[in-house]
């Protein structure tokens, strides 16, 4: 039998730059795995009122329509339960021309809310009648829509 006497190992420079690579790719791998995981528990809810307006209703009950663009660009879908009008809660689901009543405020939010999934906008409409509280043509008013998760966002529209 004959022994092999003349031959080398790695050498120790060539086993640390192999090592680092190793170690480069595991963390690189554990990085991407944890980011998928805390992606499914960092959602949020995000909706940004794109427009607000108002128009003068004049066929009976006079009043106003403020109309509102939202837009939910968070990752988490958003639900508008309650909307205030100078801090005043609105009744929701009454917006037609058939259950307006003067002297009050409505909205078309739906009594469960309005839902918006991520990327998807809605419109809000909120009629304002001439009867209530001392508002005229040229005053601000402050529109203020709640969500489930407890946001506000704020809006200030001026009446035509």
């Amino acid at each position: 039998m004959r022994k092999i006497t003349n031959r080398k190992a790695v050498s120790p420079v060539i086993a640390t730059v192999i090592l680092v690579a190793v170690a480069i790719t595991v963390s690189v791998a554990v990085s991407y795995w944890m980011s998928g995981i805390s992606a499914q528990y960092t959602q949020f809810e995000k909706v940004e009122i794109q427009t607000g307006y108002s128009t003068r209703v004049t066929a009976s009950p006079t009043g106003w329509n403020a109309i509102l663009e939202l837009k939910n660009s968070g990752s988490a879908t958003a639900t508008i339960t309650t909307v205030f009008v100078n801090e005043m809660p609105l009744d929701s689901g009454s917006y037609d021309n058939s259950s307006i009543v003067d002297g009050y405020i409505t909205t078309s939010i739906p009594d469960a809310g309005l839902t918006l999934t991520s990327g998807n906008s809605s419109y809000v409409y909120i009629y304002i009648s001439d009867n209530f509280g001392e508002l005229s043509s040229g005053t601000t008013v402050d529109i203020k829509l709640h969500s489930g998760n407890g946001n506000d966002y704020i809006k200030l529209i001026k009446l035509v």
